[in-house]
């Protein structure tokens, strides 16, 4: 039996949220562009909530942009499984979901009138988007094409067929929320928006319009949706809920949804009164500033380490003693008071409780070889502003980053191959480097192995800073370097860990 409205009876309630029937029956207030399961898994999955609590009441229309085929959403009505797995509160988490947020999934190449049909709606408030970062890109092309090749081209054939149907009328404009994973998603939006517009001449009128009755938000989507199972854990999956479901994915329990809007913005999406986990507020920047330190730059600090201690997976390093230690020493004591931004100690520790429960989730296999992809990038952007912050505040240099900084040089300690690729080794393993700096390494390993580390850590203009300003931090990480390559990773760990421990003992 597959997941559709004409089997939902068959369905066995027990366990499984069960949209409800009036459901099907709102209106379509949400123009989303995008398939992807993070879009299902935190967008629709507030909607969806929101609805069964008779909140928000309104629809999602899918835009597809690739291909013609909508087959998988249409043999299920639009309704997919989410199957909630995880941590929360330290407690365990198993929830299935489901949704009935989307109502149809309609392909840009087969059917771009239908998309332009709906932008006459009155009922329609909102779009949202998730195209990947390369889709909020500026291309110069007509909106007269049927369908616009980019997002922003589409989204504007969309704003100005409604404001000549509306007849410019400014209860017309939408909210205009972009998930895109860069800074400033939604004002970068705008701005290709506006110029598209100059591009086409569309005219002063439709310009101030855009300007005046339309609110591009900014946001910030934190939830790993890892997507559909192994086809294993899908077969059991289906098992267990009695039915196939080609649209079923995964999600952990956390979610946010943080979107910078004001109380005009806030009265449109009323679905953030079904679930804290949606924040609108005119400052998002802490929320930003949580993920990117606290999530994303323990990640990437802590990645070296697990990967080069042969730990496979995120879940398997809070199994190890020795990791977990460090990550939570490394967020409490050396990130967290070192975010550079007003944040309270409270915040931050809420914030670190939830990252450790996300890290321990047993149903996610995060790897760690994977959050190394761009690993100096990362370096730069989320660890750089830590460290300089940390040794400003606190005159001395962090331990535990810089052991970070130790594992990341030995992890880059790479050499190109015959075949074009760079590949690292340790004791006994090879592992391939995906990073755009990799032939910058390569070249320093080759033209001096032995002070490979320093060579690294004092070039300024690598780092856009002179790292040797930090007094102290160059000569540590050289030293933890050297203490990995010597007695190994486990032990230099170790070794780190007891330092600490003596130095708090004397404290």
């Amino acid at each position: 039996m597959i997941l559709s409205r004409e089997n939902l009876d068959a369905i066995a309630k027990t366990g499984i949220d069960v949209p409800q029937a009036a459901t099907f029956e709102l209106p379509e207030k949400v123009l989303q562009f995008g398939t992807g399961v993070l879009l299902r898994g935190l967008p629709d999955y507030f909607i969806n909530k929101a609805n069964n609590q008779g909140v928000f009441n309104g629809r999602v229309v899918v835009v597809k942009s690739t291909g013609t085929s909508t087959v998988e959403f249409d043999q299920q009505d639009s309704l997919y499984t989410l199957c909630i797995r995880g941590i929360e509160n330290g407690q365990p988490v198993s929830q299935n979901i489901i949704s009935s947020a989307i109502s149809r999934v309609i392909a840009a190449d087969r059917d771009w009138k239908s998309i332009l049909s709906l932008a006459e709606s009155p009922s329609l408030q909102l779009v949202v988007s998730n195209t990947t970062e390369v889709g909020i890109q500026l291309v110069e092309e007509s909106i007269q094409l049927q369908p616009p090749t980019s997002f922003p081209a589409k989204l504007l054939a969309v704003l100005h067929h409604r404001y000549h149907f509306f007849k410019g009328s400014a209860t017309a404009g939408l909210v205009i929320v972009a998930t895109e994973l860069i800074p400033d998603n939604g004002k970068r939006l705008k701005e290709i928006i506006l110029e598209l517009s100059n591009f086409n001449q569309l005219g002063d009128e439709f310009l101030s319009w855009l300007e005046s009755s339309n609110h591009f938000c900014n946001s910030l989507v934190d939830r790993i949706v890892p997507g559909k199972p192994d086809a294993n854990s899908l077969a059991a999956l289906q098992e267990e809920l009695g039915y196939t479901d080609h649209l079923l994915s995964m999600s952990e329990p956390y979610r946010l949804w943080a979107i910078e809007g004001n109380e005009q913005v806030a009265a449109i999406l009323s679905f953030a009164k079904a679930d804290p986990g949606v924040v609108i507020a005119e400052d998002i920047e802490i929320y930003r500033e949580l993920k990117v330190r606290l999530l994303n730059g323990t990640h990437t600090l802590s990645s070296g380490i697990a990967f080069l201690s042969a730990i496979d997976t995120v879940k398997n390093a809070m199994q190890n003693a020795q990791v977990k230690s460090y990550i939570e020493t490394l967020m409490g004591e050396e990130i967290a008071p070192s975010i550079p931004y007003a944040v309270t100690e409270q915040q931050a520790s809420a914030f670190a409780d939830t990252v450790k429960d996300r890290f321990a989730n047993p149903s996610i296999e995060h790897l760690w070889l994977n959050i190394t992809f761009q690993y100096s990038m990362k370096m730069k952007i989320r660890i750089l502003p830590l460290l300089l912050n940390y040794v400003r505040l606190f005159n001395q240099v962090p331990a535990y980053i810089a052991f970070g900084f130790a594992a990341y040089l030995r992890f880059m300690k790479i050499e190109h191959t015959a075949d074009g690729k760079y590949v690292g080794s340790y004791q006994g393993r090879d592992y391939q480097v995906t990073d755009d700096s990799a032939p910058y390494f390569d070249e320093k390993i080759r033209q001096d192995p032995q002070d490979y580390p320093i060579s690294v850590l004092k070039d300024a203009d690598f780092w856009k800073t002179d790292l040797t300003l930090c007094s102290g931090f160059v000569e540590t990480v050289v030293e933890k370097y050297q203490e990995i390559e010597s007695a190994g990773i486990e032990r230099a760990l170790s070794a780190l860990q007891s330092a600490k421990l003596e130095q708090d003992h004397t404290i």
